[in-house]
């Protein structure tokens, strides 16, 4: 009995992940939070890094839900595709808008945007399937493809009539494969406005290959002209090819909440709840009680809000009218400001770092939203009061 008991060493293997998750980078915004995260500074961080509103949710909003909380019924899960009251509400928001014809049972509300993307896409595509981006492109709109094994064809957002993308091209880079072409207007990260003809170009474009034309028009409230973005709802056919993405996030100030939703034909509708009843079962209840209160109560609060950030815009682009300044303002619009950076031997996040840790402004590389944005930074404005707009370029300057 005096023998050493034997020692059994298990050697863990690691678990296989999916390839196709291992060759993406990490989340931009997740690693850029890393470059300031133990840098020492003497004054304080402008953070132009994400995009979500400086201010709180209304005080009515925020009392609306304190009590909607307490109903016993609050914690139960809704139909997947929402909350009636809330679909048949929103179709009539966005039918008033538009000036257009939408139903009840052609929306469906998602938790956040960027979930109704998700949705979509693996509805529409599969692996081996390709998708048309404009680049720069929204990053998770393609590191969500990526990790489904869809091939990205990127068209240049950039052409002689400025950041805006040309049907054209894309009907060069269609073939038996493709699925669908997906815009975002208000433009991220570019702030571009696309004009609703050249809308329409990608609507015809998209109708006659059958594949569908997805526009993510998040950031529509922030919009400069009070007329529609595009007739497509005003189609009797819009149907069968178009489909729109919203979020209450920036609109409302609902960010964490995670509300947004997808508007479509019903037969497409009716594919997403099966993929919805998969990830969340719905939305969450409390955060569709949020989006129904905002739709019918804080009309004159989202007037007011969008007042604050075209004063931003202005702000902004009045900063950057300095004669001495090497850094172009591209495009800006909504929330964004696409900047062109001076050094033409450095890549956009080299630039992007020895800003956030020499010069105290956290913003993203044009790098990472797609090929050919190495020369460009994306400066998420709507961040930061009008006042420190002119802070912002001194920075700049002193970058340069």
């Amino acid at each position: 009995m005096g023998s050493l008991a034997q020692v059994t060493v298990l050697r863990i293997m690691p678990m296989s992940v999916n390839p196709l998750l291992g060759a993406i980078e990490a989340p931009p915004i997740a690693e850029a939070a890393t470059w300031v995260s133990s840098t020492p500074r003497n004054r304080e961080l402008i953070n132009l890094c994400q995009a979500v509103p400086s201010y709180p949710p209304s005080p009515l909003l925020q009392d609306h839900l304190a009590e909607a909380v307490k109903q016993p019924g609050t914690g139960l899960y809704t139909d997947i595709a929402g909350l009636s009251e809330l679909r048949r509400t929103l179709a009539a928001s966005i039918a008033e808008d538009y000036r257009g014809d939408i139903g009840e049972f052609e929306v469906l509300i998602s938790a956040g945007c960027n979930q109704a993307y998700c949705l979509v896409m693996l509805a529409l595509a599969g692996n081996g399937d390709n998708v048309i981006l404009p680049a720069p492109y929204y990053f998770n709109h393609q590191m969500w493809l990526a990790m489904l094994g869809i091939e990205v064809r990127c068209i240049s957002a950039f052409n002689g009539a400025g950041t805006i993308p040309d049907a054209r091209e894309a009907a060069a880079q269609i073939d038996d494969r493709t699925r669908a072409i997906v815009l975002v207007s208000p433009n991220n990260p570019t702030g571009a406005i696309f004009p609703s003809d050249a809308i329409a170009e990608f609507f015809e474009l998209a109708k006659q290959k059958s594949i569908a034309l997805v526009l993510d028009e998040t950031y529509k409230d922030f919009r400069l002209r009070p007329e529609p973005p595009h007739g497509l709802f005003q189609r009797a056919d819009w149907r069968d090819t178009f489909v729109q993405l919203y979020s209450f996030s920036k609109s409302y100030a609902l960010a964490g909440y995670r509300v947004g939703s997808v508007i479509a034909g019903q037969a497409l509708i009716a594919e997403i709840e099966k993929i919805m009843d998969c990830i969340s079962i719905s939305a969450a209840r409390i955060s569709q009680y949020g989006a129904l209160f905002a739709l019918q109560s804080l009309d004159s609060w989202k007037r007011e809000k969008h007042r604050l950030m075209a004063e931003r815009l202005h702000s902004l682009r009045t900063a950057f009218d300095r004669p001495r300044l090497k850094y172009e303002l591209v495009s800006s619009g909504a929330y964004f400001a696409y900047v062109r950076h001076p050094f033409e031997n450095m890549t956009a996040k080299a630039v992007a770092q020895r800003l956030a840790k020499e010069h105290d402004i956290l913003c993203l590389p044009g790098s990472m939203f797609g090929p050919g944005q190495e020369r460009y930074l994306r400066l998420a404005f709507a961040n930061v009061e009008a006042q420190v707009m002119s802070e912002v370029v001194d920075r700049l300057e002193e970058c340069q």
